[in-house]
């Protein structure tokens, strides 16, 4: 979004994306940008998913075909995740703080995570607004979603991301998803019978 210090032109978003891993998803950010020009860039850059944080309809989102397309949610105190229902054609859902007068998104706040959860009832939730190294650990553990996203948490300065902090983040997540995953393989587990004493 070219509003924003984090914008990338598309020509020069393309050549980062081709040497991306073929197994990596890369996504493409838009705010209220025409359908047509959506799939410009899309083409242009090679994006494999479509992010929106704008006042795109569901009706727009058909417009798009059959692309993964991100629909994005500033969620504030009255949020309602039933809204989430009317976009059928959404592949994922990104919950974010709301700021008053904020960007579309990066805004670096943090929401009631209840909203996320019960969020979870409509689609594969992707939670935001606010994480980093400190936070993602305990929003992954209570909120189980589908993904996360980072930007100001990871950030010296608005665009300017650090290695370091970006890789305390991941270590993080990591570590929280494991946790997720033992704690259940240990709650499938059937417990062992005490054997009777003679």
């Amino acid at each position: 979004w070219p509003g924003t210090s984090r914008y990338i032109p598309p020509e020069d978003a393309a050549p980062l994306i081709r040497a991306v891993p073929s197994h990596v998803s890369t996504v493409g950010v838009f705010v209220d940008e025409t359908p047509e020009r959506v799939l410009e860039i899309a083409a242009q850059t090679g994006v494999s998913a479509l992010q929106f944080h704008g006042s795109e309809t569901p009706e727009y989102f058909d417009r798009l075909g059959s692309w993964r397309k991100i629909k994005a949610f500033k969620v504030r105190n009255d949020f309602e995740p039933a809204e989430l229902r009317r976009y059928a054609s959404a592949y994922a859902f990104l919950l974010d703080g709301w700021v008053a007068g904020g960007l579309p998104g990066g805004t670096g706040r943090v929401f009631d995570w209840s909203h996320a959860e019960r969020a979870k009832a409509y689609g594969k939730i992707i939670l935001a607004g606010g994480l980093n190294a400190k936070n993602v650990g305990e929003a992954i553990r209570k909120v189980e979603p589908w993904g996360v996203d980072v930007c100001s948490g990871v950030e010296i300065a608005p665009g300017r991301k650090t290695p370091e902090l970006i890789r305390e983040f991941i270590r993080a997540a990591r570590e929280a998803e494991q946790q997720l995953v033992s704690s259940r393989l240990e709650s499938s587990t059937p417990g062992r019978q005490k054997q009777p004493q003679s």
